[in-house]
């Protein structure tokens, strides 16, 4: 395997911080009598303001651009069966180079609406009891074709001691395809990618002192209550310098700008999903070595989710 706990760099999860295109939040005005302090308050209110209206133009110029792709794609897909006459090679080369194309652009539409909703707040997760056995391998089997062509071998083994849980699985395989299409961008042609899951005691650090009826992942635990995904490849690696970085918005590792396209969305997207379940993700790599990206939900939802839309 590209990657070993003995010889990994483990970050600090990044949960806790806020997200890069946002500014970290002033003291309230109502709290601070002082005039620079309420400017300040007020100068954080405009911005914060100003932050989501332009999120939401992206989200509204993004969404307008679905309708006409999705027609584009549709007209290159009934050329290329041939219905309304025969192709020649050549034609069917630039089609395929259209189909291609037009995927990609789809790609890059879902990041940014995705991105736009975790911003402004209104995605929901939505938990129903489910097998994470049957999550991994249901995104295994989209994936692997994708990693049949890139000549990389994908392995997932089914764990037993996996309990059923209330978990968002929708999300769930988004956080997984994106780490996935990164270990496949990463990977050179020969290499190989784990997915692996397991029950996981995670320990969480009490911040205060524990309410009646508060969160159990408070309390001292004996028995596994999360359940921790990995994916590992046997890639490129990331430098220990970037690995809280790579969840920033927008950001691409210096020495990879030019080898990939993509706008530096999968990871932050993959951080809130897994935030908005209460979990935390962070990555584990040195240049070289391949990289070991793991995140851990817990068996019990956060208190704090709620249903509504996704």
């Amino acid at each position: 395997m590209g990657l070993s706990p003995e010889n990994a760099f483990a970050s600090t999860a990044p949960e806790a911080r806020p997200s890069a295109a946002q500014p970290a939040a002033p003291p309230a005005a109502e709290t601070c009598a002082n005039p620079a302090c309420v400017q300040q308050a007020k100068e954080y209110t405009q911005l914060r303001e100003r932050f989501l209206r332009t999120t939401n133009a992206l989200a509204s110029a993004t969404h307008d651009l679905k309708t006409p792709l999705a027609i584009l794609n549709g007209y290159v897909e009934v050329l290329q069966s041939e219905k309304l006459g025969a192709v020649n090679e050549r034609q069917r080369e630039m089609l395929r180079d259209m189909r291609s194309n037009g995927m990609r652009l789809q790609h890059f539409i879902q990041d940014f609406l995705s991105y736009s909703v975790l911003e402004t707040g209104e995605m929901r997760m939505r938990y129903e009891p489910g097998n994470m056995n049957t999550c991994l391998s249901e995104v295994c089997r989209l994936w692997s074709p994708r990693f049949q062509e890139r000549g990389l071998a994908l392995y997932f083994l089914v764990n037993d001691k996996l309990p059923e849980f209330p978990f968002d699985a929708p999300k769930v395989e988004r956080v997984i395809s994106n780490l996935l299409e990164n270990a496949s961008k990463f990977t050179p042609a020969g290499g190989t990618v784990w997915l692996h899951a397991e029950p996981y005691m995670w320990e969480r650090r009490t911040v205060s002192e524990p309410a009646a009826g508060s969160d159990r992942r408070r309390r001292d635990v004996t028995q596994p209550n999360s359940v921790k995904v990995s994916v590992s490849d046997t890639g490129t690696g990331i430098s220990p310098e970037y690995h809280i970085e790579v969840f920033d918005d927008f950001f691409r590792v210096p020495q990879t700008e030019k080898q990939t396209d993509g706008m530096g969305l999968g990871l932050p997207i993959a951080r809130r999903l897994i935030n908005n379940m209460g979990g935390k993700i962070w990555v584990e790599s040195e240049a070289g070595a391949g990289c070991k990206f793991s995140f851990i939900i817990p068996l019990t939802p956060a208190a704090s989710a709620a249903k509504g839309k996704s």
